[in-house]
């Protein structure tokens, strides 16, 4: 029976990989501190099914703060999903939280994890955010990284360390660049999310720019899956991968897609754009194809589906 350990266990991703991981067999370790970013009630619900499990066990702190050589003593997988989210408050004064949680975080852990005797693999939730606007789309893993928000430097710095521990230390690492996972759970503050609730009560949803801007959109579902693919795989370790969601798709076609779901039209409010979003997103999965047997399964009309019920359940 596998060991693992996932940080930010009770957020978006983190709660459905907890939940992937007990349902295939493994014991698990969840830390979550139930930062204030967004309802921590919110990340209680995500966990409610995992608590009632046995082989879950939780423990509520900041990374910062634990004896993680001790933690780690049994630990054959870690997840590290934990981080502090989002572009647009990354700018100002909110920068010194997300180096801490972003950057000093992950190197203690991979500090730890150098003398972690059973870890077999160290998975690092990374993010499309470090391409920036891409000179090249869909956007491979060769393209040379041009994060144009504070959140996606933070991410690059520690996508970095990542490399540094596998290459100096040994220490089993593998980074998987997300493009936009969506789904059940998603935090308030992303895209979906605050479209649905809106179209939920009947308020406008609020587009930055044109609407024209395109994005990878990603299930969470399939996120699951390459990071379970990824613990797996021996020619995964020292590597990075993208993992998108098979298309690029316009945002005013998302809309149209979310209206067809909910039966009726969705008013909307146009604003200027916001400053550190990429105009397009696009990932070249094919790296992740071939080494990880990575094959997106969840189709946009049917991820959206899915939000939109887990929304009605949420808010009604």
């Amino acid at each position: 029976m596998t060991l693992s350990l996932v940080t930010g266990a009770a957020g978006f991703i983190g709660s459905h990989l907890v939940e992937a991981l007990l349902e295939r067999g493994d014991r698990v370790i969840g830390v979550d501190q139930f930062n204030d970013y967004y309802d921590p009630e919110l990340k209680w619900k995500n966990l409610a099914i995992s608590l009632q499990h046995p082989n879950f066990k939780l423990i509520e702190a900041d990374i910062q703060s634990l004896d993680w050589h001790h933690l780690l003593k049994d630990v054959e997988v870690i997840y590290h999903q934990a981080a502090q989210a989002g572009v647009r408050a990354s700018w100002g004064s909110g920068f010194r939280t997300y180096t801490e949680q972003n950057i000093n975080a992950t190197q203690i852990l991979l500090e730890a994890a150098k003398t972690a005797k059973r870890l077999q693999r160290f998975i690092y939730a990374s993010s499309s955010s470090i391409y920036g606007n891409a000179e090249a789309l869909p956007t491979s893993e060769t393209i040379c990284p041009q994060p144009v928000s504070p959140y996606g430097i933070t991410k690059l710095a520690a996508e970095q360390l990542c490399g540094l521990y596998y290459r100096n230390f040994g220490v089993p690492t593998c980074s998987l660049r997300y493009f936009t996972v969506y789904g059940a759970r998603q935090r308030p503050d992303m895209g979906f999310h605050k479209f649905l609730k809106a179209a939920l009560q009947d308020q406008a949803i609020v587009i930055y720019g044109d609407g024209q801007q395109t994005r990878d959109f990603t299930n969470v579902n399939d996120a699951i899956a390459a990071n379970l693919a990824a613990a797996e795989t021996p020619e995964a370790v020292g590597e990075v991968f993208n993992i998108g969601g098979g298309s690029r798709v316009v945002l005013t076609d998302v809309i149209a897609t979310m209206e067809t779901i909910l039966g009726r039209s969705i008013r909307k409010e146009f604003i200027e754009n916001a400053i550190g979003d990429a105009r397009h997103t696009s990932a070249d999965v094919t790296k992740a194809k071939k080494i990880l047997n990575y094959q997106p399964q969840v189709s946009l009309q049917e991820g959206l589906t899915q939000e939109w019920e887990w929304i009605r359940s949420l808010y009604q």
